[in-house]
């Protein structure tokens, strides 16, 4: 596949090379030729605005500036947060919104998704446990600017 949009199922999109993502869904998984921050980009425009835009937006709503979760879609709360600096191409994304835990496991971490599907990183538990803290901040921000208005 060639093209794909971010949705409520999508779970994690994982860098497979440089021009390549294995897009992990409740239901199935599938090999995209685009890297994940342009599938990321190319949903963000989807919904109407754009990778950069989304970056800005979580920086004046949180102040975080690095590894920065993005608000795919405002409406359904569609969260993702990197596990790298999204500059690197092995960065990947996981959808917070569907983390129900995750644990640490040596160097890697292991995160089990509310559908019960598990994805092991190599990536320590202190990075994700930092970014699952930072995206939750920005949901918290969100849900109270939505209330508020």
């Amino acid at each position: 596949m060639n093209e794909y949009e971010i949705n409520a199922q999508t779970l994690a999109i994982i860098p497979l090379g440089k021009e390549k993502s294995k897009v992990i869904e409740k239901n199935g998984d599938f090999i995209i030729n685009s890297s994940p921050i342009k599938i990321i980009d190319e949903s963000c425009k989807f919904f109407g605005s754009s990778y950069e835009g989304r970056f800005a937006g979580t920086k004046t709503l949180t102040g975080i500036t690095h590894k920065s979760p993005i608000i795919i879609e405002e409406s359904k709360k569609i969260i993702f947060f990197p596990t790298k600096s999204p500059r690197l191409n092995t960065c990947a994304w996981i959808s917070f919104n569907n983390v129900s835990d995750y644990y640490g496991d040596g160097k890697d971490s292991v995160i089990r998704f509310s559908c019960g599907k598990e994805l092991r990183l190599h990536t320590s538990y202190t990075i994700i446990d930092n970014q699952v803290l930072r995206a939750t901040r920005l949901e918290s921000v969100l849900r109270k600017r939505i209330k508020e208005f």
